[in-house]
């Protein structure tokens, strides 16, 4: 399908291989016809960008079962190349197919939507203002697209899974989580005081401000909300330190340091999640933000402003079901080490990973360690696991890895040889194939020096792509590589993995009818349901942890429990 800029557009039928089975037609009602096609065979529509075009579907009261995203799978193919961060529109691919100069994507579509909203007044602007979608070209690129996913192996279910999501993200902004605007500020006024007025401090933070400076002294003025003016506070003091960080703070024996941490906690809820946060994204009785799929490299999801993905627990009771409703929340239990577990092939870890707690599964290797002082046998295992992870490799964490290489070596190894493949500039990859960014220009400068070992054709970004700043040293430079890379091969499928479980609840909880997907947090879902269908929700997510399982790893022993509870607000789930 290509969108006009109206409410119209062009269809044209494509067998699998992408050719074109039929030939092209326009419609004055886009959404009408889609609506209509989507009854009669629930096709997989191929489309410029779902991000764009999916919430003016929903908007006119129409969803569907499937769909092929451009955007996103160029996005994935270009970073299996190793050239991440090129251009993904249709017209870039398109492009590159041509040999022609590449343009640069347009701002993405909440960007273009808010810079058109005062000229048509209406929610419909971003997507009325953008030029009309190529029908050719789009068909063009999504024949390009099959004949390169079909050489790679993993890479449709791939493709197929980030295209899921993205229909998930826009049904997540479009639906909305429950949200008690009542409650919220009953918290906020209960934490901080009555809302203020004018930009002033909440009377909480006020108080607390008054007594931070009468805790350093009459003489001396101290602004809570600067940490220099801290900083020079303690030092006057005779109390120098390094930062106004918590754990800092917390070595300090002074009396302003109790009242600085609570100061900080709270100016964080205010300026993070207070009155404006509420005005500005609840509508209705719903907090709707705006999902970015893939907006972290490794494949986890990113958001446009809300915090969506960092609710804090205390905001977590203003999160209250309907009447009648419920909210079913699930969470993939311990899904990073499970994830290695299943990756490495160790079958010593993957029947350890086939238990409902994994640490407490793997804690008889370490019993017999004794130099980690009163560190329980799980408490053990967890640290060994995160360290090997993680990248861990000082105290506790050294001897506990000895431990871990030498009772589960090919989990070790898996891990180990992707943090060496970092340490030498290469790519390592997913298990569906989600690619890990090449390592910035700088990077190389830094090591090439004294490494002859260089993959040809990987292009290199002018800046590192995961915001690290430049290490100081090649050998510094080496292990954060290294770090990153160890983790990736983790974390990159455990997003596949959650990718996979999303696309098999929504088609679950549409044979259900009226439940929603309303929440969705690396690894965590919530489902607003009736109260009456929490039984068959609940299912439903334990069913789609399997199928995610199977289709990502086959027979492997490795479970993926999901701990499920159905509360009537968020705040009694944990």
């Amino acid at each position: 399908m290509a969108a006009g800029a109206g409410d119209g557009g062009e269809l044209r039928p494509l067998a699998e291989d992408g050719t074109p089975a039929g030939p092209a037609y326009a419609v004055a009602d886009l959404a009408g016809e889609i609506a209509a096609r989507e009854r009669e065979a629930a096709p997989r529509w191929v489309w410029a960008s779902g991000a764009r075009l999916y919430p003016r579907l929903l908007r006119a009261g129409v969803r569907v079962a499937r769909c092929h995203d451009l955007e996103l799978v160029e996005n994935l193919l270009l970073g299996h190349a190793g050239r991440y961060g090129e251009p993904r529109s249709v017209a870039a691919a398109w492009a590159r197919l041509h040999g022609r100069p590449v343009p640069p994507d347009p701002p993405p579509a909440h960007e273009a939507a808010s810079a058109q909203a005062p000229l048509f007044g209406d929610d419909d602007a971003g997507e009325r203002a953008a030029p009309s979608d190529d029908l050719g070209r789009i068909v063009e690129v999504h024949a390009a697209q099959q004949r390169a996913i079909a050489g790679l192996d993993g890479f449709a279910l791939l493709a197929a899974a980030e295209s899921a999501g993205s229909l998930v993200a826009a049904e997540l902004g479009h639906d909305g989580l429950p949200w008690s605007a009542a409650e919220h500020d009953a918290l906020l006024t209960e934490l901080l005081g009555p809302r203020p007025s004018g930009g002033l401090r909440p009377r909480r933070l006020q108080e607390l401000a008054d007594r931070i400076g009468a805790a350093f002294g009459p003489r001396t003025h101290v602004n809570p909300d600067s940490p220099a003016q801290i900083l020079k506070a303690f030092a006057a003091a005779g109390l120098p330190i390094p930062s106004t960080r918590a754990h800092v703070l917390k070595r300090v024996d002074h009396p302003a340091v109790p009242l600085l941490l609570e100061y900080k906690e709270l100016a964080r809820l205010h300026a993070a999640h207070g009155w404006a946060w509420l005005d500005t994204w609840v509508r209705d009785g719903r907090f709707r933000p705006e999902y970015v799929v893939g907006g972290v490299v490794s494949g986890r999801w990113a958001t446009n402003g809300g915090g969506a993905l960092q609710i804090p627990r205390v905001l977590r009771r203003a999160v209250v079901a309907d009447p009648g409703w419920c909210l079913v929340v699930a969470d993939a239990a311990q899904l990073e080490p499970r994830v290695l577990a299943a990756l490495a092939g160790d079958r010593a870890f993957a029947d350890a990973a086939a238990h409902g707690d994994l640490y407490e599964a793997l804690s008889d290797a370490f019993r017999s360690d004794e130099a980690t002082g009163g560190l329980s046998a799980r408490a053990k295992a967890k640290l060994a696991l995160l360290s090997a992870m993680y990248g861990g490799g000082t105290g506790e964490a050294v001897q506990l890895l000895g431990v871990l290489k030498s009772r589960f070596p090919d989990a070790f190894e898996y891990v180990e040889a992707a943090a060496r493949a970092g340490e030498r500039g290469r790519l390592v990859r997913s298990l569906l194939g989600r690619t890990c960014p090449p390592p910035s220009a700088g990077w190389r400068e830094l090591t090439l020096a004294g490494d002859d070992e260089r993959d040809p054709g990987q292009a290199a970004p002018a800046a590192p792509p995961d915001g690290a700043r430049r290490p100081a040293t090649a050998a510094q430079a080496l292990r954060s590589r290294g770090r990153f890379t160890r983790n990736f091969v983790v974390q990159a499928t455990a997003a596949d993995w959650a990718l996979a479980l999303l696309g098999s609840l929504r088609r679950r909880l549409t044979a259900l009818g009226p439940p929603r997907l309303v929440f969705f947090q690396h690894d965590e879902v919530i489902v607003h349901a009736p109260a009456e269908l929490a039984e068959a929700v609940s299912e439903a997510v334990r069913a789609s942890a399997e199928e995610a399982r199977r289709l990502l790893f086959g027979a492997t022993p490795v479970a993926f429990p999901m701990e499920i509870a159905v509360v009537d607000r968020y705040a009694d789930a944990k």
